[in-house]
């Protein structure tokens, strides 16, 4: 405490307060608002400067800290006197704090005061952006105007100079172009010449002061590239923005925005360039006459299938679908750009628009697939191949069997061969081998019979010493015809008693095979297989055709191969017996048979070992199809299976093409037309056929086909190779068929299911009496045959009206008999007027069962009694006769 002493000798106790230098830096905190009603407390720093009074009115001096003097003297404005006391004279100043009003008070003066900065700032900012968004614009339309006229410039040279070396030399001269600076920047003005009111008022103060940002917003580079603004106070102490200089070093490139990618990273420091093309159309823009010039025709080779739409024609010409279909039009026809048209107009169209045309059809898979011509001199000579033919039980298993010490006859249902086999024999006496292909005799096994003539090299035609020439030795004489190879004649029983070999070759002068007994060139053999007699002068026969033919191939290239045989095998799937005609067919190969497609997995030989790989004229089974090849297809080794693909997907696709038309039935002849409202209404007899191989399978189906008329015929919904399943089964119940087992039986489900829902099942393993039930049950379904048989007639001499009984003729049978209850016919005037029974015979008053010729008799009809004397009554009678097919 301070005692001083006043006039009135009274003491005034003052508090006595530490002087210190106030601190230049004031804070405070302003809540900061955002979107969304999001706001932040952010603390705002003020730096206080030093001012010297009286500078300006009204501005208050900052007091000077002196380190000699105690304390600082409080100016007016911030003191008041203590008390009346202290007021009223004294030599002191009595000095003391603010209260909290004043503190607020100039808390929320200085707080309006940043506030009304940050928006001057704020406006200061605004303003130097667009004025550099204008300088933007403003150098952008400079560097045009720039580029336009180099370019006016260069138009003549361009005009002049060859197309190729204008393109490169404007290639060069654009680059150098863009990698210039495009316009020297406006220097800054002096301030020197600059107008007066960029030039500070006299007694004006300018402060540097950092761009203004949002509370809490960090500087970034561009806030460092702009530099320090200033701002003017004017009279009054407000603040205005001055335009800084300009300055005359060239911009800095923009900085890149946008996701950091491994292609933006790599592309980094790569300059950018126009394109010749884009050059050389910016260049025609500027001509103005580029429209105007006549675009080069484009001449293509247009690759045109078997059917294609407008829209894929017009692009490989490279043409408009609209000039397409005005053509179109042109010639009469209307059409939208999805409208397929067929290979003819379409190559009219291109060859009229100038277009080279190449015609392509969908069955061009399948070139180079088969018949590919083998170099002389890679070929060496083969095994040859013969097929034994001829009518049913002469004997040509028999023979087979006893060239390869086989019993394949006692493995053969009813001793008849029902499939078509393929084995290979060693000759004894040369050691070369011999493939046998032996065919069944039956009648129905014709496609087998010809499928081994085309694969064969040599025919031997079996005919028995006792039967002579039957009807399939016949067909087997016209197959080897067909095929155009040698035939070799095995007469065979010549054992039995009753044989004669002399009358078989008698026989065969009439269809025209003479043997060389006869002076033919037919070689013929008296063999017989039970006896083994002349059985290597068989082999020495077939040895010599052989050598005749010059068998030679080349086993170095893809296998080529015929399917004899198809099955599916429950244990190993699809198989198949392959005659290999050419190359090496080698277990890995991917193969093509028809519609099937495969990779081999296997290969087995007619001894049932296992092959690495079969040469040419080696028959083995193939196992890895994906499903059971047909019977006589072509089999071919490719190189991948995207080309497999194409080749079945092609061949399916016609397959089901066929099977669509054959159903249909496409229109023809009236001849047509007429017989199928023929059989529009036979009666059907609905099967199901499963059978073990393919070919026993196609010997079914045209024994089936044969059987039927326009009355009545077959209808398979369904065959396949293979055992009889559940699917099968179901089938059958939904069109109430019967399912036929042909070598085959049901599995124990498809069994039980068969069962339960009553269908029938029957199982076969001799085609005879397959065709034989199935016959008689397809004659079942004919209408039968009604016969009238004569009985007598009978001429009504009286009609008498009989109470309860009604009208009644009194007759005389004139011939024959009449019988009661059979049927009658009244004739009036050679007239049949009523056709009816007799419902009463009467002789004098008893009932009889008949009346016989020259005795009277009363007659009576069912339900009819207009009956008149001179009529005359027939009576016959109606049979029933069961036809048969």
């Amino acid at each position: 405490m301070v005692d001083t002493k006043s006039p009135g000798d009274k003491t005034l106790s003052v508090p006595t307060k530490t002087l210190t230098l106030k601190p230049r830096v004031e804070t405070g905190t302003v809540r900061q608002s955002f979107s969304h009603g999001r706001t932040k407390q952010v603390v705002v720093e003020k730096r206080g400067k030093r001012r010297v009074g009286g500078d300006a009115p009204g501005e208050t001096q900052a007091p000077e800290p002196v380190a000699a003097k105690p304390a600082p003297v409080a100016k007016a404005p911030l003191s008041r006197p203590a008390s009346p006391a202290a007021s009223r004279g004294g030599s002191g100043v009595v000095l003391r704090t603010l209260t909290e009003d004043e503190r607020s008070a100039r808390a929320s003066a200085l707080a309006d005061a940043k506030v009304r900065e940050v928006e001057e700032r704020r406006l200061a900012e605004e303003e130097a952006k667009r004025r550099a968004s204008r300088e933007g614009i403003e150098q952008a339309e400079r560097e045009a105007a720039e580029a336009r006229r180099k370019a006016e410039e260069e138009r003549h040279r361009v005009e002049e100079e060859a197309k190729r070396k204008a393109e490169v030399e404007a290639k060069k001269r654009f680059g150098e172009t863009e990698a210039k600076p495009a316009a020297t920047t406006a220097t800054a003005t002096p301030a020197a010449t600059r107008p007066a009111a960029a030039r500070p008022a006299t007694g004006a103060r300018t402060a540097v002061v950092p761009p203004a940002r949002a509370p809490g917003v960090a500087a970034d580079a561009s806030d460092e590239d702009e530099g320090p603004r200033q701002i003017r106070r004017g009279p009054g102490g407000a603040m205005r923005p001055v335009t800084p200089p300009k300055t005359t070093h060239k911009p800095a490139p923009a900085k890149e925005r946008g996701r950091l990618t491994l292609v933006t990273a790599l592309n980094a420091d790569d300059v950018r360039e126009r394109s010749i093309a884009s050059f050389r159309r910016r260049t025609q823009r500027l001509k103005g006459h580029a429209a105007n010039e006549p675009k080069e025709k484009l001449i293509r080779e247009v690759t045109i299938p078997e059917a294609i739409t407008i829209q894929e024609l017009a692009n490989r010409m490279s043409e408009r679908a609209v000039d397409v279909i005005r053509m179109l039009m042109k010639q009469g026809a209307m059409h939208k750009i999805t409208d397929v048209i067929d290979a003819d107009t379409a190559q009219l169209i291109a060859e009229e628009l100038g277009h080279s045309v190449k015609r392509v059809a969908a069955s061009d898979v399948e070139e180079g697939l088969f018949d590919v011509v083998d170099d002389s001199s890679d070929t060496e000579p083969r095994s040859p191949v013969v097929t034994v033919m001829g009518h049913v039980d002469h004997g040509k298993t028999s023979l087979l069997d006893a060239l390869r010490h086989a019993n394949v006859v006692s493995g053969e249902a009813g001793g008849i061969t029902q499939h078509i086999g393929a084995y290979q024999v060693t000759s004894p006496e040369s050691g070369k081998k011999i493939t046998f292909i032996d065919t069944p005799g039956h009648a129905a096994f014709t496609a087998m019979r010809a499928r081994g003539a085309k694969v064969t090299d040599i025919v031997i035609l079996v005919v028995a010493a006792d039967d002579g020439v039957m009807p399939q030795t016949i067909e087997a004489i016209n197959h080897a015809k067909a095929a155009k190879v040698p035939m070799i004649v095995a007469i065979n029983k010549i054992d039995k008693p009753d044989a004669k070999p002399e009358r078989v070759r008698t026989e065969l002068l009439q269809h025209e095979v003479q043997v060389e007994s006869f002076g033919g060139e037919v070689v013929d053999v008296e063999v017989s297989a039970k006896n083994k007699t002349n059985l290597d002068k068989l082999l020495e026969m077939i040895a010599l055709q052989a050598e005749l033919l010059d068998l030679k191939t080349n086993s170095e290239r893809p296998a080529e191969g015929t399917v004899i045989e198809a099955k599916l095998d429950r244990g190993r799937g699809p198989v198949a017996t392959v005659l290999v005609q050419r190359g090496t067919l080698k277990v890995g190969d991917i193969i093509v048979a028809g519609a099937e497609m495969g990779r081999v997995r296997a290969l087995i030989s007619d001894q049932g070992e296992n092959l690495d790989e079969a040469g040419p004229s080696v028959p083995v089974e193939v196992l890895g199809f994906n499903g059971p090849p047909e019977a006589g297809d072509r089999l071919a080794v490719v190189e991948n299976e995207a080309r497999a693909r194409q080749v079945t997907s092609y061949r399916a696709h016609q397959k089901r093409e066929n099977a669509a038309a054959s159903i249909s039935g496409m229109r023809g002849s009236l001849e047509q037309m007429m017989s199928q409202l023929k059989t529009a209404g036979r009666k059907e007899f609905p099967l199901i056929v499963k059978a073990d191989v393919q070919g026993s399978l196609e010997a079914i189906l045209g024994s089936l086909e044969k059987l039927g008329t326009d009355e009545v015929a077959a209808r398979i919904l369904h065959a396949g190779v293979g055992g009889i399943s559940e699917s099968d089964v179901t089938l059958a119940e939904g069109f109430n068929a019967a399912i036929i087992g042909f070598s085959v039986r049901a599995n124990k489900e498809a069994a039980a299911a068969a069962k339960r829902n009553g269908i029938e099942i029957r199982y076969y393993n001799i085609i005879y009496d397959l065709v034989d039930d199935i016959k008689k049950a397809m004659s079942g379904l004919l209408a039968p045959t009604l016969r009238e048989t004569m009985l007598g007639n009978a001429q009504i001499l009286e009609v008498f009206n009989i109470s309860k009984v009604g009208k009644v003729a009194g007759c005389r049978v004139t011939d024959g008999t009449v019988e009661r209850g059979a049927n009658v016919r009244l004739i009036r005037d050679n007239v049949v007027v009523h056709e009816g029974k007799l419902s009463t015979l009467k002789r004098f008053k008893d009932e009889v069962k008949e009346v016989q010729s020259g005795q009277e008799c009363g007659m009576a009809f069912e339900n009819y009694g207009d009956m008149r004397p001179g009529d005359v009554i027939e009576c016959y009678r109606v049979e029933t006769i069961q036809r048969s097919l």
